[in-house]
């Protein structure tokens, strides 16, 4: 297995590991059968690839070995983003090489710098993804991964925009939603809800992203909490270091419409994942 290096890393402040903990917290109590979890939006730069990243660093600290993987195979941010470069110099392959049969697993997954974290980047572009996604190598994929990390998290398309994530979800434990406030209607966020739930996976929750705390009465009342300032808008900013923020489970979309209609743009409440049935 070879390495890489992520760059571009920004140090976290005690509170957002806080925020993280209690995200962490909440997805353990989903239950110990939930292992393998997909992470998709309604529309693209609502913030799921850091989310993404910052829960797997959060999930490493507590001991757990940890393989995201990007599966977005239209439009990957997470090389460029984090700068990745193979330590010992050569090319970073990805997914789209090894759901097309060019490469084994064990040449596309990655030891990060971060003990216990491992990439599986996307790879090259491809213009076909929904069928590579579809073929015999990926239901493979996560029945091998699943047994070998105590967390697999599948940074996926918007599903507002592409149909992957529910080709995904049919092999996955659980499901969240990052939706990002004020940009995205309500039924929009239905809609792909409906989407995930007629894949048959199990929606763990939602997560409101860049929600401005300070501004809003309703969730100043509701959670009693100050949140300081988010990543900004744009999902391909890098996290600031001095963030402060604090994790709130929120499932009910009924509730997000509420508050999108309130909040501005710019902090990080998480979803409550389901009780478990």
């Amino acid at each position: 297995m070879h390495s890489v290096k992520l760059n571009e890393i920004r140090q976290q402040s005690n509170a957002m590991r806080e925020s993280l903990r209690e995200l962490r917290t909440n997805i353990r109590f989903c239950g110990d059968d939930i292992k393998t979890i997909l992470f998709t939006s309604v529309m693209p730069n609502e913030g799921k690839s850091t989310i993404v990243m910052n829960l797997g660093r959060s999930l490493v600290d507590a001991g757990n070995q940890v393989l995201i993987i990007d599966s977005d195979m239209r439009k990957s941010v997470l090389v460029g983003r984090h700068k990745a470069r193979r330590t010992d110099g050569g090319k970073v392959q990805g997914l789209s090489h090894f759901l097309s049969g060019q490469m084994d697993l064990d040449e596309v997954v990655y030891q990060t710098q971060f003990p216990q974290l491992y990439m599986l980047f996307a790879g090259p572009a491809v213009v076909n993804p929904t069928e590579l996604l579809e073929n015999r190598y990926f239901p493979k994929l996560i029945k091998t991964v699943r047994d070998k990390f105590d967390y697999v998290l599948i940074d996926c398309a918007p599903l507002g925009a592409a149909i992957d994530a529910a080709v995904i979800a049919k092999e996955c434990d659980g499901a969240v939603i990052v939706i990002s406030q004020g940009e995205v209607s309500s039924k929009a966020a239905v809609s792909v809800k409906k989407q995930l739930e007629a894949s048959g996976v199990r929606i763990l929750g939602a997560v409101l992203n860049k929600v401005n705390m300070k501004k809003s009465r309703y969730y100043g009342k509701y959670y009693g909490g100050y949140y300081g300032k988010y990543y900004g808008k744009e999902e391909n900013q890098a996290p600031k270091a001095d963030i402060r923020g604090e994790v709130k489970m929120q499932m009910d979309l009924e509730e997000i419409r509420k508050a999108s209609s309130a909040l501005a743009e710019e902090n990080f409440v998480a979803g409550r994942p389901e009780r478990r049935q």
